[in-house]
């Protein structure tokens, strides 16, 4: 059973699905997970779809959510995708959630996906009522953005370009709007970007195994310079004390996942944390495909078990 709700994050409404185990009661009270999909995508693919149904059915409350600027959720600039606005919708997730009779508001969780695993991992350090934590293939948003093509000066060339159609579009030029990805197989073959992690995600989000209305593979260009100066993990050391689940693949590709998994467990001060590597999985069979979710499943069904009671 799913219900589409929304709440608020500022003077807009972000859009969710609230998912609920099978014998749902209204008179009792669950755990519930937020979960937080990854860039580019929607509560329509594998946050909600895949690892929102997976929770639910084994007996939490879930709460999948577009993004602010995102999907079906509003916002003051479309399809912006920016860190600290990302990193408030989880507060304001956990807000709704303590306004529903049937959620026991200690025994809240949050779980996020690529980028989104990167802004729970954030959003955790600093939103005390999220109990625990888990990420599949969590990346650090940040850290991509200044990699680039791993050439020295491609985040200072993006920034410039950036201030000037910063400057273009202050003087009247429209707004531009470029892509996450290509559009399609055709033209990533053209554009010779054959990295196992753009050839799935184009597989993923431009054909029919992942394709989604809330997911037009569009990105609003001069939005993205906070991102440059984005660290998903900082301060985890310090702040991140909640029990932590750290899932990613095998397979090793540009997005970074994997060694931004291990980062992340050598960073965290929390004293219950686990590394789960699926052995032979990549980034993107990790969002739907059955047997390396099923494995990670596996990890995280019993992880937040014990760790929301």
């Amino acid at each position: 059973m799913s219900q589409k709700v929304t709440f608020k994050n500022r003077n807009w409404e972000v859009a969710a699905t609230i998912q609920f185990p099978a014998d749902f009661d209204e008179n009792k009270q669950y755990a519930a997970i937020v979960c937080a999909h990854p860039i580019s995508s929607c509560k329509e693919q594998t946050s909600g779809n895949i690892y929102g149904k997976a929770l639910a059915e084994a007996g939490f409350i879930t709460l999948a959510f577009d993004a602010s600027n995102q999907g079906e959720s509003g916002g003051e600039v479309p399809f912006l995708e920016d860190p600290a606005t990302r990193v408030e919708d989880f507060r304001c997730a956990a807000d709704y959630l303590t306004t529903l009779p049937y959620v026991d508001n200690n025994r809240i969780g949050v779980l996020g996906i690529c980028g989104g695993g990167g802004y729970a991992v954030n959003a955790a350090m600093t939103e005390r009522r999220f109990k625990a934590v888990g990420t599949v293939v969590a990346a650090n948003y940040g850290r991509l953005m200044r990699e680039g093509d791993y050439s020295a000066d491609t985040a200072i060339k993006t920034l410039e370009a950036i201030a000037n159609q910063r400057t273009a579009e202050a003087n009247g030029a429209d707004a531009f709007i470029t892509t996450y990805i290509p559009v399609n197989e055709k033209a990533r073959k053209q554009a010779g970007l054959n990295d196992i992690d753009i050839v799935e995600a184009v597989d993923y989000y431009t054909t029919a195994r992942g394709q989604q209305p809330g997911s037009p593979n569009k990105l609003y260009f001069t939005g993205l310079a906070p991102a440059f100066g984005f660290d998903a993990f900082h301060l985890a050391d310090h702040l991140l004390t909640q029990p932590l689940m750290i899932i990613a693949g095998e397979k090793v590709g540009a997005f970074g996942s994997y060694r931004d998994a291990y980062e992340l467990f050598n960073k965290a001060a929390s004293k219950n944390k686990t590394l789960h590597i699926v052995p032979g999985a990549s980034h993107y069979e990790l969002y739907d495909q059955p047997k390396a979710t099923g494995e990670a499943l596996e990890q995280l069904i019993p992880f937040f078990k014990e760790n929301l009671g």
